[in-house]
């Protein structure tokens, strides 16, 4: 199994009013993929409520291997959930592992 872990910072100088409405269509977006791509294991979406952190949000899914999850990256609906962000996001960190 793949664990398939990513976190997002959006742009400071972005309004907390608009981080949290793109971060909650992201989240929706994203949790709504099971039901399009069945490779997808187990997804969630969590929005950071720490305001001391940098990171906003922590996106969390699992895949039986690196096939699956390169089929959930390319997917047409995957890509137009990424595009959510494409406008506030500053970085990405990704970390993929066996476990």
């Amino acid at each position: 199994m793949i664990k398939h872990i990513v976190l997002f910072k959006l742009k400071d100088e972005i309004s907390i009013e608009k981080k949290l409405a793109v971060m909650n269509k992201f989240k929706g977006a994203i949790e709504a993929l099971p039901a399009t791509i069945p490779v997808i294991r187990m997804i969630e979406v969590g929005l950071n409520v720490n305001p001391a952190e940098s990171w906003n949000i922590a996106l969390s899914s699992e895949f039986d291997s690196l096939d699956d999850l390169k089929v959930y990256a390319t997917h047409p609906d995957h890509v137009a959930a990424g595009a959510i962000l494409a406008e506030t996001k500053e970085s990405r960190a990704c970390v993929d592992y066996e476990f």
